[in-house]
């Protein structure tokens, strides 16, 4: 009898699941999918067939293997609704479709007609890159989409990322994390709302807004991406980037940590936190963090910030670079030149054609600019201009020397010429030598002294502000003063030589010195000529 009962037991199954194999390939009378594919047993150690409210069941006990097409099952225990197509799996859950995406459980329900999974308490998910736990996913095996709604992390090498809510796309190998996203790894540690990863690219993209601290900086973005892998990123929407010597503000930004190299692109804003403190705008900086190198260009503009008067420079091209990285050497102008006691001061400035500088108490033109902070001298050179209140002076080369980043006296070598407005008529005082001192005191030029073939034309005023005569007059050596912007005394060392010729008997020709060139017309009028450019 009990070899009887196996053969029955046999011819059960078989039936069993020859009605299920023609049932489910065809039309049925429960009207399931006619299209999908039998659920079908495999292996197990024990099995055991049951029959409730027409339903057939089969219990599959110990290391289960079932196949639905290419998508294996496995688990240590497994009720299989031949009926339904359905089944419940119990105890080392796991899923495969024939790919690199595996998903692990505890528990699972799968529906063989529509080839979801729920999978229940210690889910794994890996696709051979990342690993992505939860306590509960929804599983589209068809699609290859996971969803989870209770809390996940996910670990790819040093990486770690966790949320509340979040998507995996096993075709893109993508996970969209939503609500209290947190990624770590050595070198980031990134918070937002909604962030996308890919777990095969590294490539973790930004789409609100999100905080990203590194070790030596802090960026916030709302659009964006960052590789963590070859550590490249761009930012969009006016991101931002804070570290503890500057911010950095831009429309688009394009960063490569591993070369410490950097592109900002559209209204760029650079903020210096250092003792020696400048700002820079421009439409496109460069900068290269490794050699503490920035380029700008595209209406750059560089604030050298003060309490009261910040000095405006413009220029086609800035640049800002070590002074111990000059790649020549750097003409002495004051005794500090090479002495850099203080490291942020190690550090110059150059700028390229049509150079404008603007401040409330001096103005200036040149075709290209070099400031080192270490002697605090900016050196004007080719065709420069300074105006400063009704005073103009040019040569081929002017040093500018600074004092709390303040001029403080101005050095001008060969063809020196200045030139004082008298007021609104054609009369101008007037400075010529081989050499030029300019001294001020707090904005206002005080004195001026000329060596080298001076020459000067100076007009004499009476109490009353009169004209009384013009002197025109040469010596070895010129000195003038100035008391409220006006001349105040004339001083005139060896070899003096001249006259004093009263101002009916004065021809035109005899108003100026040979090489005489009043260029208002070139003097940057306001701050927001060099802001606002018309070019």
């Amino acid at each position: 009898m009990k070899k009887i009962g196996y053969i029955f037991l046999f011819l059960l199954l078989a039936a069993t699941k020859i009605n299920a194999q023609y049932q489910f390939g065809g039309t049925n009378a429960i009207g399931l999918d006619s299209n999908a594919k039998l659920i079908e047993f495999l292996s197990a150690e024990t099995y055991n067939v049951k029959k409730k409210d027409s339903m057939d069941f089969l219990i599959l006990v110990g290391h289960v293997n079932i196949k639905q097409g290419k998508t294996l099952l496995y688990g240590d225990s497994i009720i299989l609704n031949t009926t339904l197509n359905t089944l419940e799996g119990f105890g080392k859950v796991h899923i495969n479709d024939a790919d690199s995406v595996h998903t692990y459980a505890d528990f699972l329900k799968y529906n063989g007609n529509t080839k979801k999974a729920i999978l229940r308490k210690n889910v794994k998910l890996t696709d051979g890159r990342g690993v992505l736990t939860t306590d509960s996913l929804d599983y589209d095996v068809s699609v290859k989409i996971g969803s989870f709604l209770k809390g996940a992390k996910l670990v790819r090498n040093n990486t770690t990322l966790t949320s509340v809510e979040g998507f995996y796309y096993g075709v893109t190998r993508d996970v969209i994390f939503r609500k209290k996203v947190d990624l770590r790894d050595p070198d980031n540690h990134i918070v937002t709302d909604t962030l996308e990863y890919n777990t095969y690219s590294q490539l973790a993209n930004f789409i609100s807004p999100t905080k990203i601290n590194t070790k030596t900086r802090t960026i916030r973005t709302s659009n964006g991406n960052y590789n963590l892998g070859n550590r490249k990123g761009y930012l969009y929407d006016r991101s931002s980037v804070v570290d503890s010597t500057y911010t950095f503000i831009a429309d688009e930004m394009a960063i490569d940590d591993s070369l410490g190299l950097g592109e900002f692109r559209g209204n760029a804003i650079y903020r210096s936190k250092d003792t020696a403190s400048f700002d820079l705008i421009a439409n496109n900086i460069k900068t290269n963090r490794k050699k503490d190198v920035l380029l700008a260009t595209e209406l750059p503009i560089l604030f050298i910030k003060q309490k009261k008067d910040t000095m405006l420079i413009s220029a086609d091209t800035l640049y800002v670079a070590k002074i111990t990285d000059l790649p020549r050497k750097m003409n002495a102008a004051r005794d500090s030149v090479g002495v850099l006691k203080d490291t942020t001061l190690n550090k110059y400035f150059e700028a390229f054609h049509h150079v404008k500088i603007y401040s409330d108490s001096l103005q200036a033109t040149c075709d290209s600019l070099f400031y080192a902070l270490s002697d605090s001298t900016i050196r004007l050179l080719n065709k420069p201009i300074i105006w400063s209140n009704d005073n103009q002076i040019t040569g081929d080369t002017i040093y500018m020397f600074l004092n709390n980043r303040k001029p403080e006296q101005l050095l001008v070598f060969d063809n020196a010429f200045a030139i004082n407005k008298v007021d609104t008529t054609k009369y101008f005082n007037q400075l010529k030598g081989n050499k030029l001192n300019a001294w001020f005191k707090d904005g206002d030029l005080v004195k001026m002294k000329t060596k080298g073939s001076a020459e000067n034309i100076y007009f004499a005023l009476d109490e009353q502000k009169k004209f009384v005569g013009m002197n025109h007059s040469s010596a070895q050596s010129i000195e003038v003063s100035f008391e409220n912007n006006e001349v105040s005394k004339v001083v005139f060392i060896n070899q003096l030589n001249g006259k004093m010729s009263p101002m009916g008997q004065t021809t035109k020709d005899e108003l100026q010195i040979k090489g005489f060139k009043w260029q208002e017309n070139l003097r940057p009028k306001s701050k927001f000529e060099i802001l606002s450019p018309k070019n």
